[in-house]
């Protein structure tokens, strides 16, 4: 673990009783990656640089008291169950310690708001854990990473900020609302139905609104001992002209799968074929849920319909039916 012992925070920025300290998890992504050429913000390779690179690149950092580590080092669209394990036991140990102020972790874009939601599901934390990343690699010309690490900074020290939060193209937005809506433009990034919570403009965080209350979390005692094959499988499928039962009916036949999540066409309607093996799958055991493909609104519950997931969108709503399923599985073994 690194330290930069820098001036301490000033008293805005540490209101309440947190500590000054803000500590940075590296993970990888593109805001770690390079390009031979500086111009190339397409052909690059994703986590090439440490975290401790990363904030030594960005001279303002060295302002703050920052603590680095290096958790993992691998392009997002990679991430999986033991990264997420070995994270979560970081970030709550962290946590607990009272001088931290809060934390920010480096991630790749592509899955960055399943591993939002997972930290915030689990763990529901008071103090901020900000995530943040690029969509350049850390050797373009006019690179996005240092202005996000140190907005990403600056929102951990806000004593107004809490929750798993993503601070992004001068923006916040919510682990609960957060969706990735553009393949290439720097921002990236936008919240469920215009949730956007602050803006940060200049060193300041400038908020627009107050986070939702969230759930309480359900502790990292659900997969702290958990190894990588035991995870509940869970599969999503998706309503589209055409869609038949196939899939489906495989991975039941199979045993591939312990939950599905169906992102549906508009408030979460079904093919009849689809729905008729949906139906078959839960007759089987397997637990179904119902998404929507729509960027924003949630799908109705309704007692004939399958089950509903909410406004969640189908990659976090699998996220939670897999956490659900683990705490059954828990519950289980207690009995």
């Amino acid at each position: 673990m690194q330290k930069n012992n820098g001036p301490i925070a000033s008293k805005e920025q540490t209101a309440g009783t947190r500590g000054c300290r803000v500590v940075i998890l590296g993970t990888g992504g593109t805001i770690a990656g390079t390009a031979e050429d500086a111009s190339d913000n397409v052909g690059y390779r994703a986590a090439q640089l440490g975290v401790e690179q990363l904030v030594g690149a960005v001279p303002a950092l060295a302002a703050f008291q920052l603590e680095t580590e290096q958790v993992a080092q691998l392009d997002s669209k990679d991430m999986d169950f033991e990264t997420w394990r070995r994270l979560a036991l970081r970030v709550e140990a962290h946590l607990a310690r009272p001088e931290v102020a809060g934390l920010v972790i480096t991630h790749g874009t592509d899955t960055l708001e399943e591993t939002a939601y997972f930290l915030q599901r689990l763990l529901a934390p008071q103090k901020p854990v900000v995530l943040t990343a690029a969509m350049r690699p850390a050797t373009a010309l006019q690179k996005d990473g240092p202005q996000n690490l140190l907005d990403a900074v600056t929102l951990a020290l806000d004593g107004r900020a809490g929750g798993v939060l993503l601070a992004f193209a001068g923006q916040v937005h919510s682990a609960e609302q957060v969706r990735k809506v553009h393949s290439y433009k720097l921002d990236a990034f936008a919240s469920v139905d215009g949730a956007r919570l602050a803006t940060i403009e200049e060193g300041q965080v400038r908020w627009l609104g107050w986070p939702p209350v969230a759930q309480a979390g359900l502790g990292t005692s659900l997969v702290s001992a958990l190894t990588p094959n035991v995870w509940p499988r869970v599969e999503i499928v998706m309503n589209h002209v055409g869609a038949q039962g196939s899939v489906v009916r495989t991975l039941v036949a199979q045993g591939l799968v312990d939950g599905l999540v169906v992102a549906g066409t508009g408030n979460g309607s079904l093919s009849a074929s689809l729905e008729a093996a949906l139906r078959e799958a839960q007759d089987a055991g397997v637990c179904v849920w119902r998404s929507t493909r729509c960027d924003a609104g949630p799908v109705t519950a309704s007692a004939e319909a399958l089950p509903s997931a909410g406004a969640l969108s189908p990659v976090k709503a699998r996220i939670e039916l897999l956490l659900t399923l683990l705490q059954n599985q828990t519950q289980a073994r207690a009995a």
